[in-house]
């Protein structure tokens, strides 16, 4: 399952949105059904993750973390008790609950980014959710340059 792309879209005034109909397609061809909604840790964002992968992100952590340290519990209660379950209707369309709204910004405008595993829910007000072409172009060189031989690897077979 690999979401990708960047979809700009609106939120009705109930705060429902629809779905990219890009990502509704891989999920179905995947087999989901539910989505679990979580403010991003580090980002001003929300992000959905299919079910299945966030069972996945939650199996890692806890096996990462001692249930007999008060900290390791701490942080493991606090990363899973603020979520919310997402389910589609008939239309496409989802609910993003008020709380949400305000955590993220958001007003109407938003935009939907494709993240390979999840999907990243951003407020489209003119603020952005990536680094300016500069820093982009020299951290990608300062990340791949350093795998000599990537691209030519790839293109000659």
């Amino acid at each position: 399952m690999r979401f990708l792309g960047n979809i700009e879209a609106k939120t009705d005034a109930k705060g429902r949105a629809f779905l990219p109909a890009t990502f509704r397609k891989i999920l179905n061809v995947s087999g989901e059904e539910s989505l679990i909604m979580k403010k991003d840790v580090f980002q001003p964002c929300l992000v959905l993750y299919p079910e299945s992968v966030w069972n996945e992100m939650l199996d890692n952590l806890r096996k990462r973390l001692n249930r007999w340290n008060s900290k390791d519990q701490m942080i493991y209660r606090q990363f899973v008790s603020d979520v919310e379950m997402i389910s589609l209707d008939g239309n496409g369309r989802f609910l993003i609950p008020k709380r949400y709204l305000k955590l993220a910004n958001i007003d109407q405008q938003i935009k939907f980014i494709g993240m390979d595993d999840c999907i990243e829910i951003w407020p489209n007000n003119g603020e952005t959710a990536f680094l300016d072409l500069d820093d982009f172009s020299q951290s990608l060189e300062a990340i791949m340059g350093s795998q000599q031989g990537f691209m030519d690897n790839t293109q000659s077979e």
